[in-house]
């Protein structure tokens, strides 16, 4: 056999084990970001929400392997929103949902237009688009009886929305793994919360999925969030692991040593001397020197100061 013949296997042996290995752990992190959350529950039904970008086709390729071998009964409902952007290829997605046979639907919205008509040339469109996809797939989700709402949002986007609100919002919040609507009519989960954005496009190019550019606010340069995202993947790369600790400290927070006395009654604060004082271990090494203000003070003992 012809040695390139054999280096051409043994080359797709080894990116058939990268690629098991991938699929694995970002099962293995969506699986323990379900659980860690309560996301899924016994008879929930899933509106996944696809927007044709490398994220959403991960989380519905993994939330499906997931409904095969979960303990639980759940239902998975592709949803994707079409704003009628010019170019826009309606096509790719029923295709490619066809071919899944998954129960979907596409809702067809012109927010474009609406997007257009109301931001002025050259800023940034985002936040309005947002909102309008939000109002409306918060509203289909009713309309066909969905529990949860999945969005495919992952590690890296909740870190820099973390440092986005910071810099440019003076509050400190981000994206959380799974949230409550503010009317209370809907609860959305991130199935990728634990998932790092880096994985997620070495998965989505193995498994070729017929990504679709967001052709009004994807295209535009959002310089803040771009910006953030430099910054970090600097920092990645200088200390690798720094998003991961980031991350691990926005799970693990001190009320107390932060400064928001809306959440933590710092007014209240009282010292409590009634117990024994523990003793302070290198005591014997210290000495003081000093003019006492009063003879009271003077007669303390050096060793219990």
């Amino acid at each position: 056999m012809p040695d390139n013949v054999v280096s051409n296997a043994e080359l797709v042996k080894k990116q058939r084990t990268q690629f098991n290995k991938l699929q694995k752990r970002l099962r293995r992190e969506t699986g323990k970001a379900i659980a860690d959350f309560n996301m899924i529950e016994e008879g929930d039904r899933i509106m996944v929400c696809l927007s044709g970008g490398k994220d959403s086709y991960t989380m519905l390729h993994i939330l499906m392997g997931l409904q095969k071998s979960a303990p639980i009964q759940f239902d998975l409902v592709a949803v994707n929103m079409d704003q009628k952007q010019p170019g826009f290829p309606e096509h790719v997605l029923p295709q490619y949902l066809d071919a899944l046979g998954i129960e979907y639907y596409v809702i067809n919205r012109d927010t474009y237009s609406v997007v257009k008509e109301k931001i002025p040339e050259g800023a940034t469109t985002c936040g309005l688009c947002s909102r309008l996809r939000r109002g409306t797939l918060y509203s289909f989700a009713e309309d066909i009886n969905a529990t949860k709402i999945a969005l495919g949002h992952h590690r890296d986007d909740m870190v820099e929305t973390l440092f986005l609100n910071m810099f440019y919002g003076s509050r400190l919040s981000s994206m959380p793994p799974k949230l409550l609507s503010d009317d209370g009519r809907n609860i959305v989960i991130r199935p990728l919360a634990y998932c790092r954005e880096k994985d997620i496009e070495k998965f989505a190019a193995f498994k070729e999925f017929p990504i679709i550019p967001c052709n009004l606010c994807g295209s535009q340069e959002n310089l803040q969030r771009q910006n953030i995202k430099a910054m970090l993947q600097q920092w990645d790369r200088q200390t690798p692991g720094r998003i991961e600790h980031i991350f691990s400290a926005m799970q693990n927070i001190k009320l107390s040593q932060m400064a928001d006395p809306a959440l933590f009654d710092f007014s209240q604060l009282q010292i409590d001397r009634s117990g024994e004082r523990k003793v302070y271990e290198f005591a014997d090494d210290q000495t003081i020197e000093g003019k006492p203000a009063n003879a009271a003070v003077q007669k303390m003992d050096v060793l219990n100061l």
